[in-house]
């Protein structure tokens, strides 16, 4: 029986792009749409391999992108209308969209209206450090697509081998559950980055992964920025501070 998952808060594709564009720093009016088009079929396919709920409305985003990207390898004759004075970007349409949506965002986020928004704010310190954390502005929501890039990210670190069908049995993934939240235990938060060991293997890291995606749908946890893009950190919910590790393993039993 394969591990699936499926969040609440699962942005769409044009987020997934914004994202995309962000990390590779490029302008969204020029956009490196090869580049841009791998790393999000890219994506897509680790949402797969891990067995993540991948809405139609991003495979249709992929068919999209790899159209723009076939129609930006035809030689300059063939993709010209007749009598046209100027050639059209077949990259025009995708912006446009980019530009508003994005536009939408950062009015969303200026008025404090995006979901999952909280009142409390941890400063960016050691993983380690559990000095008092200053709580004067909002965290900002992470999604689907930071996850996705930050666990790319340690996986680009790990010997390179063919992804398997995940069995929670095998991989221990309530046991990873236990570890995360014993960590937190004595914390007031932890890094993304935190939560695997330099060598650690592939096999682990998508258990870890899982673990924390399991502990997200279950509500213990609380996962944010500082700031967009910034460092991952993840906390527990409050009101969860006293439950021990004993306690949230009886609440994945009765989920499950």
């Amino acid at each position: 029986m394969s591990y699936e998952i499926k969040l609440e808060v699962f942005e769409g594709p044009l987020d997934l792009l914004l994202h995309l564009i962000h990390k590779n720093e490029v302008s969204i009016t020029d956009i490196p749409i090869a580049l841009i088009t791998q790393q999000y079929l890219e994506t897509i396919e680790l949402m797969k391999s891990l067995n993540l709920d991948v809405a139609g409305e991003y495979l249709i985003m992929a068919a999209y992108l790899t159209h723009i990207k076939s129609q930006m390898l035809l030689p300059a004759d063939e993709s010209e209308e007749e009598g046209s004075e100027q050639i059209a970007d077949p990259r025009d349409e995708l912006v446009a969209h980019l530009l508003e949506y994005k536009r939408y965002k950062e009015v969303a986020e200026m008025l404090g209206t995006m979901p999952q928004l909280e009142s409390d704010v941890f400063a960016r310190e050691s993983a380690e450090d559990s000095e008092e954390i200053p709580k004067s502005h909002q965290p900002l929501e992470v999604r689907l697509s930071d996850l996705l890039s930050a666990l790319r990210d340690v996986l680009e670190r790990t010997p390179r081998r063919d992804l398997m069908e995940l069995q929670p049995e095998t991989l221990l993934v309530k046991d990873k559950i236990i570890e995360i939240l014993d960590r937190l235990g004595s914390r007031p938060w932890i890094t993304f980055q935190s939560l695997f060991d330099k060598d650690e293997s592939r096999r682990n890291v998508l258990t870890t992964f899982l673990a924390l995606l399991e502990i997200v749908k279950l509500q213990l946890v609380r996962i944010y920025q500082e700031v967009p893009y910034g460092t991952i950190l993840i906390s527990r919910r409050e009101g969860e501070e006293a439950k021990t590790a004993g306690d949230a393993a009886e609440t994945i039993d009765s989920a499950e």
